[in-house]
């Protein structure tokens, strides 16, 4: 517990609790080979997008060769590429799936 000397001491503490951690974009990138229906399933399983919303991100990444599929904590979006990836390799795609800091 925090003994009160003075009121700066106080809120520069609070003001420094109060930072938000970073948050990270998980992307896909496009790739050649990928169905695009493996994507859309990706989109849905993995960041819970409903199939319009995950077409519009899969479209997003063929033609401007990237797209957003949300933003997170570092370990959660840590995690979210691993699945990912991992997903895509045993089903034989080459599908990248990367993150950005915001």
């Amino acid at each position: 517990m925090a003994i009160k000397h003075d009121e700066g001491t106080v809120l520069a503490r609070q003001e420094q609790k109060l930072k938000p951690p970073a948050m990270y974009k998980v992307l896909l990138l496009n790739d050649d080979y990928t169905p695009m229906e493996f994507v859309v399933m990706i989109l849905q399983e993995y960041f819970s997008k409903d199939r319009e919303n995950a077409t519009q991100i899969m479209l997003m990444v063929h033609r401007d060769g990237k797209g957003v599929c949300g933003v997170y904590p570092k370990d959660i979006a840590s995690t979210k590429v691993e699945l990912v990836l991992n997903h895509a390799r045993k089903a034989g795609h080459p599908l990248q799936c990367v993150m950005e800091e915001v």
